[in-house]
């Protein structure tokens, strides 16, 4: 049935999808509390207006052409979830109408005092989050730097442009059990709502407060102290997810289809046409427990192939190899062949492509949608 695809190309089990989005809607019912899509994974106009009608008007994104892209979509509500730098002040401002309300998000006594200078300037309004750094791994401010997040406050408060604070915990990534997962979204709670504390007992509006990783919303722990919660790669999940514990291999509604181009005897590998450009070069696996190379093979049906992995790869070409240490053999394929190929990180690999191939329940092609990439 996918014999007249391209190959390499990437593939969309749409019933997948569904019973994810499904899974993350039961998971913020529970807590009691809205939830925010992150876009940035799907980049696609049909999958947003799947979200939307799932989640509601409130959407995430990592770049400012997503907004563009997915207006009309059923959002109305977009964060920018990317710390703002001034250059980009004007996009954000083109963007804003009636129907488009822009937070975007920063870390910085500085741009947020040229974010109210411009906002005057051009009489528009932009409002802003202040992230809050939970672990180190990347921007924002520490919960306990009261001096640098009141500062922050009183400039963007004045103004009027404080919205809240934001978090993402992206410190769940290196996790794999429950317990722990369950610990760190109690302690992405804790900080954030300290964070708000602070701000709130200085005088300070904090009506948003955001908190977010997929790991950490699936978390059986469900502390109600956010008044929202947002994650995006559970719409596809990956391999990296599964390593964490937050879904199943069969849970993956993402994967690509590539073709055998050679069999090589001597170093005992079947050849594909999908390397790093299909792939994606993360290897988030790499850290896990069971590294998966650059990807899970499958047979073309969906088959899982155990320790059957991309164990290589170089720009066209992967390499697919039995586990180091397995007793699994190669598949007998030949030349011509295909096999499907889970991704580690479903963020980058679909970036790699410009369209969905999307499957029905029985594995048919049914649709094809289009990607927004780049920025």
């Amino acid at each position: 049935m996918l014999d007249h695809l391209p190959t390499p190309c990437l593939l969309l089990e749409a019933s997948v999808m569904e019973r994810n989005c499904a899974r993350m809607v039961a998971a913020a019912e529970r807590r009691g509390v809205p939830f925010r899509v992150h876009l940035k994974t799907a980049k696609s106009r049909e999958i947003a207006t799947l979200c939307a009608q799932h989640f509601g008007e409130r959407a995430t994104v990592s770049t400012l052409a997503e907004i563009g892209a997915l207006q009309g979509c059923g959002f109305r509500d977009f964060l920018y979830a990317v710390a703002i730098v001034p250059a980009k002040f004007e996009a954000v401002a083109a963007l804003c109408n009636r129907d488009c309300a822009v937070t975007v998000t920063l870390d910085s006594v500085a741009v947020a005092r040229e974010l109210v200078d411009f906002s005057a300037a051009a009489d528009v309004r932009i409002p802003a989050v202040i992230e809050i750094d939970l672990d180190g791994h990347r921007s924002g401010v520490k919960s306990s730097d009261v001096e640098t997040l009141l500062a922050i406050g009183r400039v963007l408060g004045e103004a009027g442009l404080l919205r809240g604070v934001m978090t993402h915990a992206g410190g769940s990534y290196a996790l794999d059990s429950a317990p722990a997962l369950d610990q760190c979204a109690l302690d992405e709670a804790a900080q954030t709502a300290a964070a708000a504390r602070t701000l709130r007992e200085a005088g300070f509006d904090c009506d948003l407060i955001s908190v977010g990783s997929t790991p950490t919303a699936l978390a059986d722990a469900a502390p109600r102290v956010a008044n929202e919660l947002r994650a995006g790669v559970f719409v596809f999940f990956d391999l990296v997810q599964c390593g964490i514990g937050a879904c199943h291999v069969d849970d993956i509604a993402l994967s690509v289809l590539a073709s055998v181009v050679s069999v090589n005897t001597d170093s005992h590998s079947l050849i594909v046409d999908a390397g790093w450009m299909a792939l994606s070069a993360d290897r988030g696996t790499a850290a896990q427990r069971v590294d998966m190379g650059y990807g899970q093979v499958c047979l073309a049906d969906g088959t899982l192939l155990p320790d059957i992995i991309v164990a290589d790869a170089q720009q066209e070409h992967g390499i697919v190899q039995v586990r180091a240490g397995s007793r699994a053999a190669l598949p007998d394929l030949k030349p011509g062949d295909r096999v499907r190929i889970l991704p580690n990180h479903a963020c980058a690999t679909a970036a790699q492509h410009a369209q969905y191939h999307v499957l029905d329940a029985q594995q048919r092609p049914i649709a094809c949608w289009a990607r927004t990439n780049h920025w």
